[in-house]
């Protein structure tokens, strides 16, 4: 009896080994993009073994009889993050935001939440986006669920990186709730009351798991936000467990104050005064600048019901984004690449979240500072540059390719995405 199970042994030991070896890869790329230095290098090997990248070589480091995939004709990219992104919402042009909400917390399942969210998900992945940030508006820790699932392998998705409920002031985001109601908003926020709440809001949420802590800086078009005081405690309880925290910000003044109070990075920031980002730049406090571009802008603009009389807003509001992105660059501030698309227009979440590389390009970005924004910086915003968003040693097997030239046809290269690698696994092969 003893003999069999270690004859069975051996053969489960052989079969593990055979697995290992069939489970590496040699990547062989015409060109590939060192997202750390923020350079194209040419004729460059990728050693991948598991879901894990053994080292970047050149092509004469290739042993005989290795596997072998030929992407000598295209660019070689680490996976794409987009670190803003709300996966379990959604809603049409047309739609109020609080309706919406509203309706979405008292008609809809957790469950059918749930299973559109992973549609949206695997949708990631179709354009090359290997990681997401997921910000709230997600029920009770949907995204939490959402992110497991997908490491545990039952349905496929990016890697999340998942806040869980958004920590605000009275009333969160969602506006015009009757008194009697303002409990069902504790649905989708963690409401905080004072500066002891703060703190177990934060011990809540670290024992759901979440990654890092979103708060909302202001509440707009609520009037109610968040004291110093308040977001200084989240501040340091988060930092206590090793979590980051990043802010919601709509006026100058609530993300003076959030920066004031230690948070790690600013979201949206539409309003961001000069002494604003000179002060993001010193305290080395990053920028997510969720932009759209025209065409995007064109678009909602019709569904949401606009005259074409009435679009002169539309090239005021970009005109006033690329202001506020130029001078955030001048400034030194850390741009990391954020969509925040959850309206839809037409297409799959994932297509609408790369209009982000659309619209940094036409705000005057250069293509390989946007890549960067999109892979090394974005990952070093979530302390996990040695990870991801980048091609080394020791990082994890998130790679993509695209057609095309990365710095003279920028738009057309980076939405021509023909392989689609995600912890070692393809998910997309269309390479000629």
């Amino acid at each position: 009896m003893h003999k069999l199970f270690l004859l069975l042994f051996l053969a489960l030991c052989s079969l593990a080994s055979l697995c290992a070896q069939q489970n590496e890869v040699y990547i062989k790329a015409g060109l590939l993009y060192d997202s750390e230095q923020n350079v194209i290098i040419k004729d460059k090997v990728v050693h991948i073994k598991g879901n894990t990248i053994i080292s970047i070589g050149d092509l004469n480091s290739i042993p005989e009889h290795a596997e072998i995939l030929d992407l000598t004709e295209y660019t070689v990219l680490p996976g794409l993050i987009d670190a803003h992104t709300h996966v379990l919402f959604s809603q049409d042009a047309s739609e109020d935001f609080s309706e919406h909400s509203i309706h979405s917390l008292t008609m809809e399942s957790d469950a059918i939440r749930a299973l559109r969210g992973s549609k949206r998900a695997k949708s990631y992945l179709d354009v090359g986006i290997t990681t997401v940030k997921d910000l709230g508006n997600s029920g009770l820790f949907l995204d939490v669920a959402l992110r497991d699932a997908i490491n545990e392998g039952t349905i496929d998705g990016p890697r999340i990186f998942a806040s869980g409920p958004i920590m605000a002031a009275t009333g969160g985001q969602v506006y015009g709730v009757s008194p009697k109601h303002q409990d069902l908003i504790d649905l989708e926020y963690r409401i905080i009351n004072g500066v002891e709440d703060a703190k177990i809001a934060v011990r809540e949420h670290v024992n759901q798991k979440v990654d890092l802590i979103k708060i909302c800086a202001d509440n707009i078009p609520n009037n109610t936000h968040l004291s110093i005081a308040e977001m200084k405690a989240i501040v340091k309880t988060a930092y206590g467990y090793d979590l980051t925290v990043v802010a919601h910000s709509i006026t100058n003044q609530s993300a003076w104050n959030a920066i004031h109070a230690g948070v790690h990075g600013i979201e949206h920031g539409f309003n961001l005064a000069d002494s604003t980002l000179t002060l993001m730049a010193n305290k080395k406090v990053f920028l997510v600048p969720t932009e759209n571009s025209n065409a995007y802008m064109q678009t909602y603009s019709k569904l949401a019901g606009y005259d074409n009389d009435d679009l002169g807003w539309v090239d005021n509001y970009l005109d006033r984004m690329k202001s506020r992105l130029t001078r955030a660059i001048k400034k030194g501030v850390t741009i990391v690449a954020g969509s925040d698309n959850y309206t839809d227009i037409g297409g799959t979440r994932g297509e609408s979240s790369k209009d982000m590389f659309r619209a940094y390009f036409e705000a005057g970005m250069k293509p390989l500072d946007i890549l960067q924004s999109a892979t090394y910086l974005s990952a070093v915003s979530l302390n996990k540059e040695n990870e991801i968003g980048t091609l080394k040693s020791g990082a994890k097997a998130d790679i993509i390719a695209v057609k095309g030239n990365v710095t003279t046809d920028f738009i057309n290269t980076i939405e021509d995405v023909v392989f689609v690698m995600r912890d070692g696994k393809v998910y997309l092969n269309n390479l000629n």
